[in-house]
C-alpha cells in the first residue's frame, strides 16, 4: 500500500507537536509495510529510511525525476482533464512540462510561476503558500503512483483535494487540532472554514481524541460516522539517559512547555507560579516556548516581581527539549483546549511527573494523571506544592502513569490507520 501524505512539519524543521507526530505516524506505517511519499511545502533535511520517501514541494520542477514522470503520465492525465496535447515524435521532458505549465497557469494565472518557491514557515503570506502547496498537490496526485490520500491540518487540506481531484483515490483529513482549539470564540474565519470544507470532502476524517471528536462534531457539524479516533503516541527513545543529566541545583524546576499562546494558557502558569512562590522560595519556573504571546507573560511577570524565579527559553531543539525533561522535577500543562498533549507523555518518559488541564485529549489515555480545570490557579498552585514536597506521592504520578501508557507506540498507531485505510479502500 503506497500513501501520499501531506504535511508542513518533520524533524528537525519545526518540529513542535505537529511534527513530532508526523514521524510517528509515517514510522508507524512504515512498521506496518506502507509506503509513506511525505510532502513539505520545503525539504530542507535530509532524511532516507525504507518505506518513508520525503519529498519537497519546491524541487518538483527542479528535479530530472519529476520532468521524466510528469512525461510518462502526462497524456493520461491530460485525456482525464480534458487537455489538448500537441504531441509530437520530439516530445521531450521539457515539452511536457510546458504543456503541464500551459495547463495549470490557464486555471491559477501567475499562482505556477512562483510555485517552487517556499518557505515551509508560519509568515505573514501563509495563506499564499498554502495556495501554492495545493497546486503541488495536484501534480503528486497524478504523477505518483498511490491508493490513499492522507493530510494533517488545514495547512495541507487543499493539496489533499487537489490530489484527489486528479487521482480519484480516497482522502482522509487527519485532525491534530483545531481552529476552535487555537482561537477559541476569536476564530479565524477563513480557517475554520478551510477545516470544515476539507472534512466535508474527506472519505474519513481521524481525530487525536474523542474529545477533538466531540468539538468537530459540535463546532464543524461532521457526520460521526465519519470520524475515527487514533490517539498519538510517543517515542520511547531517550537520548539524554546514558549522559546522566541531573538537576544540579537545590531548587525543584516546575517547567511549562509549548506554545505560548491562548490554547496552551501560559498566562494561568503565571498565575499559579505567582502563588507557589509566596508559599515556597525553592522553585524555580521554566516556561520554554515561543508564541503571540511571549511579550505579555514577560511584562506579567515583571508586575508579579518574580522574575530571579521565573525564566523564558524561547524555542527549544529537540535535545534541548530533552535536556530541559531531564532536570526538571514537575511538568506542567493548563492548556484551555488540548486536542492531545503529547508532552505529557513525553515527560513522563523522564520520570517528571505530571499535571494537565481537564480540557485535554491525552486524558483518555492517561487515566491516573493528575488533572485540573485550567482556570483553577489556586488549586493548581496548592497541587504544585504537595507534588514537590511529597517525593511518593510525585513517584505514584509516575509509575501509574507510566501503566496507563503501555500498549501505547506508534506501531500501533500505524497499524489502526492502515485498518481505516484498508476500509476506506473497500
Amino acid at each position: 500500500m503506497h500513501v501520499l501524505m501531506f504535511g508542513w512539519e518533520f524533524p528537525p524543521f519545526i518540529s513542535g507537536g505537529l511534527g513530532r507526530a508526523c514521524y510517528g505516524i509515517c514510522k508507524g506505517l512504515a512498521a506496518n509495510k506502507v509506503k509513506v511519499f511525505f510532502v513539505l511545502p520545503s525539504k530542507n533535511i535530509h532524511y532516507k529510511e525504507n518505506d518513508i520517501e520525503l519529498i519537497g514541494a519546491d524541487e518538483i520542477y527542479l528535479s530530472p525525476k519529476y520532468r521524466d514522470m510528469i512525461k510518462k503520465r502526462l497524456p493520461h492525465f491530460a485525456s482525464k482533464q480534458g487537455i489538448n496535447l500537441q504531441l509530437s515524435p520530439y516530445y521531450t521532458s521539457k515539452a511536457a512540462m510546458e504543456q503541464f505549465k500551459h495547463y495549470f497557469q490557464g486555471r491559477f494565472g501567475k499562482a505556477l510561476t512562483s510555485i517552487i518557491g517556499f518557505s515551509g514557515n508560519y509568515g505573514w503570506d501563509l495563506f499564499e503558500q498554502v495556495l501554492k502547496y495545493s497546486i503541488t498537490g495536484e501534480i503528486l496526485g497524478f504523477v505518483l503512483e498511490h491508493d490513499i490520500i492522507h493530510t494533517h491540518d488545514w495547512l495541507t487540506v487543499l493539496a489533499g483535494i487537489s490530489a484527489k481531484r486528479v487521482s480519484n483515490k480516497p482522502l482522509i483529513v487527519h485532525i491534530h487540532a483545531t481552529e476552535i482549539d487555537r482561537s477559541g470564540e476569536n476564530y479565524n474565519h477563513n480557517i475554520y472554514h478551510l477545516e470544515k470544507y476539507g472534512m466535508e470532502q474527506a472519505d474519513s476524517v481521524i481525530a487525536v481524541s474523542h474529545y477533538t471528536k466531540n468539538i468537530i462534531i459540535k463546532h464543524y457539524g461532521i457526520d460521526p460516522h465519519k470520524i475515527k479516533v487514533v490517539h498519538n503516541a510517543v517515542s520511547r527513545e531517550k537520548q539524554l539517559s546514558c549522559l546522566g543529566i541531573k538537576n544540579n541545583i537545590d531548587s525543584k524546576i516546575v517547567l511549562f512547555l509549548g506554545r505560548v499562546t491562548m490554547q496552551k494558557g501560559p498566562d494561568y502558569f503565571i498565575e499559579a507560579a505567582n502563588l507557589v512562590l509566596q508559599k515556597v522560595k525553592n522553585v524555580h519556573f521554566v516556561m520554554a516556548g515561543s508564541g503571540d504571546m511571549m511579550t505579555r507573560m514577560i511584562t506579567r511577570m515583571a508586575n508579579l516581581g518574580i522574575a530571579d524565579r521565573f525564566h523564558f527559553t524561547g524555542f527549544l531543539s529537540k535535545i534541548d527539549v530533552e535536556r530541559m525533561y531531564a532536570i526538571s522535577d514537575l511538568y506542567v500543562m493548563p492548556s484551555v483546549s488540548e486536542p492531545f498533549g503529547l508532552t505529557a507523555c513525553e515527560a513522563l518518559l523522564y520520570d517528571v511527573p505530571i499535571i494537565i488541564s481537564k480540557q485535554s485529549g491525552v486524558l483518555e489515555i492517561l487515566k491516573h494523571a493528575v488533572s485540573i480545570d485550567f482556570w483553577d490557579v489556586q488549586k493548581l498552585a496548592h497541587t504544585i506544592i504537595k507534588i514537590l514536597k511529597n517525593k511518593k506521592y510525585a513517584h505514584s504520578i509516575i509509575e501509574k502513569c507510566k501503566d496507563d501508557m503501555k500498549g501505547i507506540g506508534w506501531n500501533n498507531t500505524g497499524t489502526k490507520l492502515k485498518q481505516i485505510y484498508e476500509s476506506v479502500l473497500s
